[in-house]
């Protein structure tokens, strides 16, 4: 413990790695667009950060550690007029039709602009010429135009996943963050993650909006639509409406879709109990052959791809399941003309609400391509997309009365609900696997070293004499090292849960942002806990919904039925990064 003195206060810090954090702990606020907290590596790029040190002169508080006796002022005349300077200068260069841009209302530059009052003043030079926008990418859009050069989008792409699909090209006034030799994003190992456009400070890296195509769709009379939404959606969605992190508004949001237009409303959460259903059985099968071990989950799309691009070797330890959204996408198209009329294959859209920008991507592969020609899910938004249609529409959250999801396709069960944190598949897989292994019910459903939002976990597990060891990683970093392990024979584990974003689904690149504080994640990661305690059915083989689905479809899981619709197959895509992923025209 030390102690500083920050604008004449004496100020107590701990175990802040930085000044900018002993600032902020106390309630002053700096300004920043590079620093990320949950980034490791320091940047200091953009200044906007600096304060006057005694007897050092001007320091960005980002960079410097914190020393007992400092003395420090945040905003003297001179550091107001030096970040006013950095500002005009900034968008002097910048792209500046902010009416028009998806992170208008959410960008860091608009804010400090209007803080320090900056116009623009014809005293710098501005951009020449334009950057081509790169809309290559099914989940992401880039404009260069925008970008700031904070670093932040090269950061997480290498410390999240390791991958460096972005990086610094050129000198001086011509620098840009692109990905390599200026190729479009979608011809790279890019694995459509978001996480880039999550910790865009400005309008650089967006998620690439359906939000218009699912208006006209709600609109048309001659359409039915059908929505399904993801367990962590229900949690974070709230932030764009004035609400907690972590609020719980599940019941509201299916009133809230009726009412924009949505004719059905579903819960992935069902499609998650039936994953388990169908995951449980083939990794107590793999188990018993002693084949393909660990099993992979194959919910994330963006841990998939990264496995087809980087390890196809290793696809064979990847479950056939298709994910939740997949699953439930074959569901609606399949039984929905069969349980309610008036919906046939023609005039039924199937729209999904996730947290994750992959599951974009995820929705254009051929795999899941139907017979006609059209897809399992037409749309995907993201919570972001969803909320602005939210908030478009006016609807009040205070005042809107809760309803239930559509019936059948809508219960489910608190093991479906936390498969949106890390460590929430593989929990509910051992509450389903236990018991179909040992015949006896599981009294304690709370697998506590499981939780927690570490970027490691590794779990032993004993089903009655039958040892059993799973590890829990997020980041595909942290993935990247399982695979080293597995492939130089040090894996002792039978399972491998892989979830590409840190923290888990709760932190997508498509939920409201957050700038990866971990606070936030942890509220969330809480709501979707709480869901589970309160739920009637915690065990996705009690869910009576999907017991009525195998008795009358599927018979039982794994069966050649269940096969058909609920399982894929994947392949070598490493030719992916030298052409283009297909597009569905806007």
């Amino acid at each position: 413990m030390g102690k500083i003195i920050i604008n004449g206060r004496v100020c107590e810090y701990t175990d802040e790695t930085n000044v900018l954090e002993v600032i902020r702990n106390h309630g002053f606020n700096v300004p920043t667009l590079c620093y990320r907290k949950d980034l490791i590596k320091d940047f200091g790029a953009c200044r906007m950060c600096l304060v006057e040190v005694e007897g050092k002169g001007l320091q960005a508080a980002c960079n410097m550690p914190p020393k007992d006796g400092l003395v420090i002022k945040t905003h003297t005349e001179k550091i107001r007029k030096i970040r006013k300077t950095i500002l005009e200068l900034l968008i002097a260069n910048h792209d500046r039709e902010c009416t028009a841009c998806e992170k208008s209302g959410n960008c860091e530059l608009q804010k400090y602009a209007l803080e320090y009052d900056v116009q623009p003043t014809g005293k710098y030079l501005t951009r020449e010429v334009k950057i081509p926008i790169d809309k290559s990418s099914p989940a992401i859009v880039r404009d260069e135009n925008k970008c700031v050069l904070c670093g932040a989008c090269v950061r997480a792409c290498e410390e999240y996943q390791g991958l460096e699909v972005l990086g610094f090209a050129n000198r001086g006034s011509q620098t840009i963050a692109q990905p390599m030799a200026g190729k479009p994003i979608a011809h790279t190992e890019c694995v459509n993650c978001g996480q880039c456009a999550a910790i865009c400070p400005v309008g650089a890296i967006t998620i690439k909006s359906q939000v218009e195509q699912v208006w006209r769709e709600l609109h048309n009379p001659n359409t039915k639509v059908v929505v399904q939404f993801a367990p962590s959606v229900r949690v974070a969605i709230g932030e764009m409406l004035g609400l907690e992190a972590g609020t719980n508004l599940t019941d509201k949001l299916y009133t809230a879709l009726r009412y924009i237009g949505f004719d059905l409303v579903f819960d992935t959460n069902f499609s998650a109990d039936l994953t388990i259903m169908e995951e449980a059985t083939e990794f107590i099968s793999r188990l018993e052959k002693g084949e393909n071990l660990p099993l992979f989950t194959s919910c994330c799309p963006a841990w998939v791809r990264f496995l087809e691009l980087k390890h196809p070797d290793m696809l064979n330890h990847l479950s056939s399941c298709k994910s939740p959204q997949a699953m439930m996408g074959s569901i609606i198209k399949e039984f929905v003309p069969k349980y309610y009329e008036g919906y046939t294959s023609e005039n039924l859209v199937s729209v999904s609400v996730m947290p994750c920008t992959a599951k974009k991507a995820e929705a254009l592969r051929e795999e899941f391509k139907r017979a006609d020609g059209t897809y399992d899910i037409d749309y995907v938004l993201t919570t972001q997309e969803l909320g602005k249609m939210l908030n478009t529409a006016g609807l009040n959250f205070k005042k809107i009365v809760g309803e239930k999801a559509d019936s059948p396709f809508g219960k489910y069960t608190g093991a479906g609900t936390i498969f949106g944190v890390s460590g929430g598949v593989a929990e509910a897989a051992v509450r389903t696997a236990y018991e179909l292994v040992t015949g006896e019910e599981l009294k304690d459903l709370v697998i506590k070293p499981m939780r927690g939002l570490d970027r490691t976990k590794t779990v032993e597990l004993d089903l009655k004499g039958k040892k059993l060891k799973i590890k829990i990683v997020n980041t595909l970093k942290e993935a990247e090292k399982c695979i080293k392990e597995i492939k130089e024979g040090k894996a002792d584990y039978q399972m491998l849960e892989v979830m590409a974003c840190p923290g888990g689904c709760i932190n997508g690149g498509g939920q409201p942002i957050s700038c990866n504080e971990p606070i936030i994640r942890e509220q969330r990661a809480q709501g979707l806990y709480d869901d589970d305690e309160k739920g009637q059915y915690r065990k996705s083989h009690e869910n009576p919904e999907i017991k009525e689905l195998y008795e009358k479809h599927l018979e039982y899981p794994n069966s050649h039925k269940a096969h058909e619709l609920l399982h894929t197959t994947y392949s070598n895509k490493r030719k992916d990064c030298y052409i283009s992923i297909g597009e569905k025209e806007e």
